[in-house]
């Protein structure tokens, strides 16, 4: 039987993806259809390379073929990704990243970098292009947690400019103010010259192609975050928090800061960090250590999505202070709780991109 292009269209039309309320067809997630005989072959370009349904969305499209077309049709589906954007293509500042992360609390002490390191290296993991930028400017942590305490980016000059090539390590490109001071003294900057340095980071660095730049921000709310907003289209932030009311306080004006009115950056989601307390010797048993469900309470209550929720284990301090992130270990019980980290971000930027216009640089009135 001689199957048509138009055929397989319509059937595949029938095919919604799960998160983003559309079909396969008008997203333009079909390619490369090519028919032979009593088989029939197409490509589904998914959103992200971390995507959790690209089982159902496999089979979902062979159920519509084999039940609109023909039950005897050999079906081969190739399942590849290309990570969405809504960056503008006249933009110059960092042009040829797709999304923009950052990664944010309301107080110290709760994880955030830990957090911002494991969820680029998940990232990472999935085979996304990464890089991780250590906007933490006062409390730069990248150094030591990828065992980069010497590390020197290399600079080239472009048309008479000084430009800062990222190191790289684990797959991922990495800058931090960490790589250019001492690592034993404070900086005694004031507000200007902190937001001075951030604003080099991105415009004096070539980061190449990216699909997600992962941004760890200092705690609170201050200069670096409204530079940041103001000199950068930031796709979407990801909140911190552990689950004790103390924090989530203090999460709660981080999440006004970025969605009041004059901000308005998309919340991608809440991350609640030292969920529980697992001992290695009792793996399977769980210890409230800091309160139960916060995070996923405050999720409810301000209508935005619980990305994940981390445990507290020895191994994860262990590991960042080694320079060997926890994700890199992909089958321990906190390696996996990362890896859902960054499926879920990657799924919710995703959703951003199709549900919410063009990301611009804000412009914040004095």
């Amino acid at each position: 039987m001689q199957y048509t292009e138009n055929q397989i269209l319509n059937a595949l039309q029938t095919v919604h993806d799960p998160d983003l309320k559309k079909d396969l067809v008008s997203l333009g997630m079909i390619e490369n259809i090519k028919t032979e005989e009593n088989k029939i072959s197409f490509s589904v370009v998914l959103t992200t390379p971390a995507c959790p349904m690209k089982s159902l969305i496999k089979q979902n499209c062979i159920n519509a073929i084999h039940n609109l077309i023909d039950t005897n049709a050999n079906v081969e589906i190739e399942m590849t990704s290309r990570v969405t954007t809504r960056r503008s293509t006249t933009e110059s500042m960092l042009r040829n990243v797709k999304n923009i992360i950052a990664v944010a609390s309301g107080k110290g002490g709760v994880g955030k970098s830990t957090v911002a390191a494991n969820l680029a290296v998940a990232l990472s993991k999935t085979g996304a292009k990464t890089g991780l930028l250590d906007a933490d400017i006062y409390g730069p942590s990248v150094p030591l947690m990828f065992d980069l305490m010497n590390g020197h980016p290399s600079v080239v000059e472009e048309n008479g400019k000084q430009i800062m090539i990222p190191l790289q390590k684990y797959g991922i490109k990495l800058l931090s103010i960490g790589f250019f001071v001492d690592p034993a003294k404070a900086l005694l900057w004031r507000g200007p010259m902190a937001s001075n340095a951030l604003s080099q980071l991105f415009h004096d660095s070539e980061w190449g192609e990216l699909d997600y730049l992962v941004v760890d921000m200092p705690p609170g709310t201050g200069d670096i975050h409204l530079t940041l907003v103001q000199q950068v289209p930031v796709t979407g932030v990801c909140i911190v928090s552990t689950p004790q009311e103390v924090a989530l306080a203090d999460a709660r004006k981080a999440l006004s800061m970025f969605t009041q009115e004059n901000v308005n950056v998309p919340v991608l989601g809440l991350i609640e960090n030292m969920s529980y307390f697992t001992p290695a010797e009792l793996p399977t048993n769980k210890y409230y250590i800091f309160g139960k469900e916060g995070g996923k309470r405050l999720a409810e209550e301000t209508g935005v999505p619980l990305l994940g929720q981390i445990p507290l284990v020895e191994s994860i301090c262990e590991s960042g202070d080694n320079g060997n992130p926890i994700a890199l270990d992909e089958s321990s019980a906190t390696g996996i709780a990362f890896h859902t980290l960054a499926q879920n971000v990657a799924r919710y930027v995703a959703i951003r991109n199709v549900s919410l216009p063009a990301t611009k640089p804000v412009i914040l009135q004095q």
